[in-house]
């Protein structure tokens, strides 16, 4: 009686249980299709970059009163992530000029901007957005989006051009961060220079500036103490156009940093930083002394930068090849002056046929063109010379980088198993005072060559005598 009272509950309880689970299993479904960020499956594959649709405020306007955000309002949702050194979302844009940090916000197809200080009146503004978004099929933006807007005064016209390079390291300044400031108001304009190392700002107010370019190595939008920057000072006016030559900045004096045999008769040193290329170093700057005998200088020849060791090497080698081919020549001349007979040496001495008058039935050879005439072909396997348009390796071979290593020429080679002592009087870095700085060196004493082992001994098997197998070998004693 108890079990038929007990089964109707069970089986009441039942239907609602299984209604619970498949509840359950829709709100998982709901929630996994919800959470999903890729598009639905089916159609053709969506290969468009995002792009800029607008920007608000618009660019050209003269607004009455201050903003209270900007918006770059996108084609379509991106990601929040932008592909960059630096994945957040603050470094696709750059906003221009405020004082202190500035908060972007993503919010899917569109990214507000808004600076910790406000938007301020009177001023001419500059909204910079970067091709650094990416939607949700990771297709990337391809081409960036300025706006330029007022809070009060006329937007002028003027360009300010440059280009920028990072001279210790002899190439571009990629992706470098540029700073116009306006004086006397310190209100700091700002963009970023291309791969190439050029920059533009367009539509800043006349003025004076003092223009700061900094290799950005660790992309924080900011000038760090120890990265190569240089400043330039101008007027703009209507349009203008710098040269930036980046290099860090120090405060100390150079050092050695090794001192080392370039051979047996150069010595390397290498300083901490590049020296300054207008400081010529010479024998009276260098003091090479024997540690044991520190009161008696070395005689030494010469200083050299790499560049010109490389060019005095390259003309001794042009001077041994000429020699050599003139060497040559003499020889194959008696050469073939000995084969040749006596009927043939005076064949020889006859005059030449004049080549001058058209002979009957011979045609003369066509004129080959002008070298640089239109036509004109380069000979066969002649290298070509290289065509650069960028102006940052034209500023790098009008003004080669500095360099750390100079070489010493020595007047001996030194003693082997002797230290010496380096000293380099006032010695100049890109920046900073001069400096002494000091090194020593050793001349390590060469290994002695292995000697061969003398006939008998062990391990040589050439010089033993080999045993006689012609007599029989007696047993062992007992």
């Amino acid at each position: 009686m108890d079990g038929e009272a007990r089964r109707p509950r069970r089986e009441a309880r039942g239907p609602d249980r299984r209604l619970s689970l498949g509840a359950r299993a829709a709100c998982v479904a709901l929630l996994a299709a919800c959470a999903s960020v890729g598009e639905p499956p089916g159609g053709p594959p969506d290969t468009a970059p995002p792009t800029v649709d607008s920007i608000a405020p618009d660019s050209g306007s003269v607004l009455a009163a201050p903003p209270r955000e900007a918006d770059v309002f996108l084609s379509e949702v991106v990601n929040e992530r932008i592909a960059a050194p630096r994945p957040d979302v603050a470094g696709a844009v750059l906003l221009s000029p405020v004082k202190g940090r500035v908060d972007v916000t993503w919010r899917r197809n569109r990214v507000s901007v808004v600076p910790r200080e406000g938007f301020r009146a009177g001023r001419v503004y500059r909204l910079e957005v970067f091709p650094v978004f990416t939607d949700l099929r990771q297709n990337r933006m391809r081409r960036g989006s300025l706006s330029v807007f007022s809070t009060g005064p006329a937007i002028p016209t003027t360009v300010l051009t440059g280009t920028l390079v990072d001279w210790p390291g002899n190439r571009p300044g990629a992706n470098g961060l540029v700073e116009a400031v306006l004086l006397p108001d310190s209100l700091a304009y700002r963009t970023l220079a291309d791969s190439t190392g050029s920059f533009v700002l367009r539509q800043v107010p006349p003025g004076e500036y003092l223009v700061y370019a900094t290799i950005d190595q660790d992309n924080n939008r900011g000038r760090g103490p120890r990265e190569a920057f240089d400043s330039v000072r101008i007027t703009l006016g209507d349009s203008a156009a710098i040269e930036v030559f980046a290099f860090p900045h120090d405060t100390t004096g150079p050092r050695l940093r090794t001192v080392e045999l370039a051979d047996s008769v150069t010595l390397r040193l290498t300083f901490d930083r590049a020296l300054d290329p207008g400081q010529t170093l010479d024998t009276t700057a260098v003091a090479l002394v024997a540690v044991a005998d520190s009161t008696t200088r070395l005689p030494l020849l010469a200083v050299w930068t790499p560049a010109q060791a490389d060019s005095i090497r390259a003309a001794r080698a042009a001077r041994a090849a000429a020699a050599a081919d003139s060497v040559r020549a003499a020889r194959q001349a008696a050469d073939t002056t000995r084969a040749r007979g006596p009927a043939d040496t005076a064949r020889t001495r006859l005059p030449a046929p004049d080549t001058s008058r058209a002979q009957p039935g011979v045609r003369p050879p066509p004129l080959a063109p002008a070298a640089g005439a239109p036509g004109a072909r380069a000979p066969a396997g002649a290298a070509q010379a290289p065509r650069d348009s960028s102006l940052a390796l034209k500023m790098l071979a009008r003004r080669p980088s500095p360099t750390a290593i100079r070489l010493v020429g020595l007047a001996a080679p030194l003693a082997t198993g002797a230290r010496y002592a380096v000293t380099v009087q006032g010695v100049r870095g890109l920046s900073g005072p001069p400096a002494d700085a000091r090194g020593q060196v050793s001349v390590a004493v060469p290994r002695p060559r292995p000697q061969t082992e003398r006939p008998g001994a062990r391990g040589d098997t050439l010089r033993t005598p080999a045993a006689d197998s012609t007599r029989p070998v007696p047993p062992p004693a007992r």
